[in-house]
């Protein structure tokens, strides 16, 4: 009656364990919301009044010089335009191409839960012909520190820091890279007043750059057109972007040790009970539940650092193998109490087999599929 008591109290006590291991995997995979688009939507410029840059060129801003329609609502270029009816396009306009460049001076503090990083950055706007009075704008952020220590017509340089943000990829944390991007956008000029252009040869990292945590591998840039043309009816000026982006990755060694060192001791603790003499089974069924415990405390805590997302991780993964590696190894205990004592003994000579074989298998499939 002892037996029989023993094993249905180590029967319940393992099916519990085990379906904590499901209702965390569940939870683990359905918490995970919608993933962030790599796509900024940045606010329309907002329309200007006349006085804007009276003082500024000494021109007249586009849109007064623009003429309602013939049923009213939204004004119109009496002359046209070369290639945009927008009321703020310039008529007859010639586009400035400039020059932009940026040297980054640090990146810090980039936290993959909120997808935000802090960056100090030199900007730098060069052209041939006097630019229009620029406003530069961040859809990405918001600067915080601007310091102007050139502003003439050809070449103007600003100091600038503030906060971004930057959707993660997290597919193959935790040996993720990311890219972090800084978006620059005119407020005002759209294309037919002001072209950007990427100066290759300036847009670099500054001599004792430093993104803590962090591995630098590149930094590009490109320049890109964006529209706004939901705003009102004919609206099909376009404005011009710059967009850098900062390659970062992980350290793999940190990533290793943080990650899959702990959940490989998991299963390697508790495959160890594979060789508790059969005998001694007490001992053998109670040794699942506390790694199985640590395992989805370990897993919580992974979930706490990383934002929902609507796939699963390369660590979502390992732990899946991780929570089958414990199941396996629970199954083979239960079997050993629902079979007849006769067949113990070889039920407990296949699962010191079995199961290892299996968990080696399990485990390599979660690391590398």
């Amino acid at each position: 009656m002892q037996v029989r008591r023993l094993r249905r109290r180590s029967i319940v006590l393992n099916a519990v364990a085990l379906a904590i291991a499901i209702a965390v995997g569940l939870f683990t995979f359905f918490h995970r919301g919608a993933e962030d688009a790599d796509a900024f939507a940045a606010p329309p410029p907002p329309a200007k009044t006349a006085d804007d840059d009276a003082g500024a060129s000494g021109e007249p801003d586009p849109i007064d010089l623009a003429v309602p329609g013939p049923d009213g609502g939204v004004p119109h270029q009496k002359d046209g335009t070369t290639e945009y009816l927008s009321p703020f396009a310039k008529p007859h306009g010639q586009a400035v191409r400039a020059k932009v460049a940026i040297m980054l001076i640090s990146v810090d503090g980039y936290d993959v839960k909120t997808a935000t990083f802090t960056a100090d950055f030199f900007l730098s706007l060069t052209s041939a012909a006097p630019m229009p009075p620029v406003n530069l704008v961040f859809p990405n952020g918001k600067v915080e520190s601007k310091e102007t220590i050139a502003d003439k017509p050809t070449f103007k340089l600003y100091r600038l820091s503030g906060t971004f943000k930057t959707p993660p990829d997290l597919r193959k944390y935790p040996f993720d890279s990311q890219d972090l991007k800084i978006i620059v956008e005119d407020d005002f000029r759209g294309v037919d007043q002001l072209r950007f252009q990427v100066d290759h040869d300036r847009t670099t990292l500054a001599r004792g750059f430093r993104a803590l945590g962090w591995s630098v591998t590149h930094i590009e840039a490109r320049t890109l057109s964006q529209s706004y043309s939901d705003r009102f009816e004919g609206d099909d000026l376009y404005y011009n972007r710059y967009i850098v982006t900062l390659r970062v990755e992980r350290f793999a060694t940190s990533a290793a040790f943080k990650v899959f060192v702990p959940a490989f001791v998991i299963v390697l603790i508790s495959l160890l009970g594979m060789w508790v003499p059969e005998d001694e089974m007490e001992v053998r069924s109670n040794s699942g539940a506390p790694m199985l415990a640590g395992a989805v405390l370990f897993h919580y805590a992974l979930m706490q650092e990383l934002p929902a997302t609507a796939y699963l991780t390369r660590a979502d993964k390992l732990m899946m193998g991780v929570y089958l590696c414990l199941a396996a190894g629970m199954i083979s205990t239960w079997w050993m109490f629902l079979v007849k004592e006769e067949n113990v003994h070889k039920v407990f000579k296949i699962a010191r087999v079995v199961v290892p074989a299996l968990s080696v298998i399990v485990m390599l499939l979660a690391t590398f599929v």
